[in-house]
């Protein structure tokens, strides 16, 4: 097949890492030639060693640190609309593999084939997010895929990450296709209301599902505390399996009234608060008021977004472990996550051992995990294990 694509090079002796199934190559690894600085970004292109050994197909983005991300082992790969059909095919056979229902992520980038796509499903209603120009580029081309895959109702572009920035994008939220209103995410028997035009990210946070089934298990007949509690995802369906009640705290206004909404139509309204404030200031404050529950959460958001956030990172993570284990009770549970993939999980247990031990309390492991199935791992990169979440009980 002849396409009309450019070759480029890698520099003599930077081969190593594609060679050994890396599915990146740096900008500091490529002959930047003039032609090559002139590509638009986004472009597709093959990689060659200087070896003339043919590593694939990439996307090629000369301004991207990370300036080339293969789409193939196939130098010649269509990339058209039925390429992408049959790589969203691939997925979508997976997860239905994985689940009985159509609501889990759909692509996971790198681990998936499609290196900076995430798609998340709710049923009938989509969510993708494109963090590259190739991506961004082949927009059309995935949406017409999905639409003959899986025939959606509607399809929303989410690309308001901050991470676009380092691919020379905006940050925008659109309507690509149909309607997005009314959209329903099902967990664990549980529904809840999604807000895929102005909400978190993608609105939902599928990596946590197993984490949530988890922790609901144990919290009948309990008292539960929900802190960055987002839309309720761990509360309500503690709320479901049985909590005696269960406290929500948030500092978005538009997530808790989400969660609200999201508690009556489980129908445990009569069980559920919501507090709104800045989490470990509320944490603190209701550690002075000498408060304890059966089973506390605290699922925060990132609290190292780079490498050099780590120091401060971890004492921050140390010191919500000793609060949220002084507000738990005698032989009861707490849960607690980190999103951070600058923080390890070695790291991250040690800081939450350091907390554990400044709140004075014993503390038993029952549970160390990371995102759900549909958030798979590429083999070779081991940094995008960013989800850690730890399960305590503290007698």
């Amino acid at each position: 097949m002849s396409l009309d694509r450019m070759t480029l090079r890698l520099q003599a002796g930077r081969d190593r890492r594609i060679k050994a199934g890396h599915p990146w190559a740096f900008s500091n690894e490529i002959v930047m030639t003039p032609a090559a600085k002139a590509l638009p970004p986004g472009s597709v292109v093959r990689l060659e060693g200087d070896d003339g050994m043919k590593h694939g197909t990439f996307h090629f983005n000369p301004h991207s640190l990370i300036a080339a991300r293969r789409l193939s082992t196939d130098p010649d790969a269509a990339c058209d609309a039925g390429w992408y059909r049959a790589r969203l095919g691939e997925a979508l056979g997976l997860r239905d593999r994985l689940f009985d229902a159509p609501h889990y992520r759909l692509v996971h980038a790198e681990a998936d084939g499609l290196p900076g796509l995430v798609i998340d499903r709710y049923g009938d209603v989509v969510a993708l997010q494109a963090n590259t120009a190739g991506m961004e580029a082949a927009t059309p081309l995935i949406v017409e895929a999905l639409t003959d895959l899986i025939a959606p109702r509607g399809i929303v572009a989410r690309n308001d990450s901050a991470v676009r920035a380092l691919e020379g994008l905006p940050e925008a939220t659109s309507l690509l296709h149909g309607d997005a209103a009314g959209a329903v995410v099902e967990e664990n028997g549980r529904r809840f209301p999604v807000d895929l035009l102005s909400g978190q990210k993608t609105g939902w946070f599928f990596d946590q599902r197993e984490h949530r089934a988890r922790v609901s298990r144990l919290a009948k007949g309990a008292t539960v505390l929900d802190a960055f509690c987002h839309t309720g995802g761990f509360g309500i369906g503690c709320a479901v399996a049985g909590a005696a009640q269960v406290k929500l705290l948030d500092r978005s206004e538009h997530a808790l009234a989400t969660a609200t909404e999201a508690a009556a139509m489980n129908g445990v309204a009569d069980r559920v608060t919501t507090q709104r404030g800045e989490a470990m200031e509320a944490l603190e404050r209701l550690v002075g008021e000498g408060r304890r529950f059966d089973v506390v959460i605290t699922d925060p958001p990132a609290f190292a977004k780079t490498r050099k956030d780590q120091p401060a990172a971890l004492r921050a993570y140390g010191k919500l472990a000793r609060l949220a284990a002084t507000l738990t009770a005698p032989g009861g549970m707490l849960f607690i996550a980190s999103c951070s993939h600058h923080v390890g999980l070695g790291d991250f247990a040690d800081a939450v051992a350091w907390g554990t031990h400044r709140a004075r309390r014993e503390a038993r492991i029952l549970h160390m995990g990371g995102a759900g199935p549909d958030h798979p791992l590429h083999p070779m990169l081991p940094e995008s294990q960013y989800l850690k979440g730890m399960l305590l009980h503290l007698p």
